[in-house]
């Protein structure tokens, strides 16, 4: 089994890409299965199952959906299996820049957004920087020069990635990135994370309303950048 973790930032075009990226999979003789995770809602799975291929879908709700996706992955390959994939594609909200939701063997994507700005990928941690594949979206939309500084930023980020400029309109890249995943290596049954996830559960994760700090346990960050833990 092949795993491709596909996250991104919100409104990027995660689904678009794929969905051209399943297509071009299919044409080259692959079986690709779909696990699309999100936090309250999603028909994407309505999307992708018009190709044709197995889906499933997890919702989050009140939790982190890459940390969701985290630690569902073993149920999400061997559900893959049962459905006789040999190519599990892994889409993830993405919401938190901070997480870092691929583990060491699989094909790890961040999706990103162009318009965004020049500096977003100075501003997205492990989400981007511990990719494999960075696909920038919507450059048809600002000027090359902008493209071209986008460029450096990421790489600034994450020397080590591959660039891919796609667009989820027509499909370009798409093909590039199909012949990436075909080419990634197998899963392994005991893999890590590529990062650590972010520091620690405080009380506001577990349903504390009140906004004083006097209410709050576990890791706690000051606006002076001082980082303190309060509790047993």
């Amino acid at each position: 089994m092949k795993l491709a973790v596909t996250a991104g930032t919100p409104g990027s075009g995660k689904t678009s890409i794929l969905l051209h990226t399943i297509k071009a999979l299919k044409r080259r003789g692959n079986n690709p299965a779909v696990v699309k995770v999100d936090c309250l809602w999603t028909d994407d799975d309505t999307r992708f199952g018009r190709l044709g291929v197995p889906v499933k879908v997890g919702l989050s709700k009140d939790m982190c959906p890459d940390h969701f996706t985290i630690y569902n992955t073993d149920d999400m390959i061997e559900w893959a299996k049962g459905e006789g994939a040999d190519v599990l594609i892994n889409e993830t909200a993405g919401l938190c820049l901070r997480c870092a939701p691929y583990p060491d063997n699989c094909l790890a994507i961040c999706v990103i957004d162009v318009t965004t700005g020049p500096n977003t990928p100075l501003k997205v941690g492990p989400l981007l920087t511990t990719a494999d594949i960075v696909v920038t979206t919507k450059g048809d939309i600002v000027s090359q020069a902008e493209r071209e500084v986008f460029r450096e930023r990421v790489l600034e980020v994450n020397p080590d990635c591959m660039i891919i400029e796609a667009n989820g309109l027509t499909g370009k890249g798409a093909i590039e990135l199909a012949e990436l995943i075909e080419m990634s290596e197998e899963t392994s049954e005991d893999m890590m994370l590529r990062h650590t996830p972010p520091l620690a559960i405080c009380t506001l994760c577990t349903g504390e309303m009140h906004v004083s700090r006097k209410y709050h346990m576990g890791v706690l960050r000051h606006l002076d950048g001082f980082t303190e833990y309060r509790g047993e």
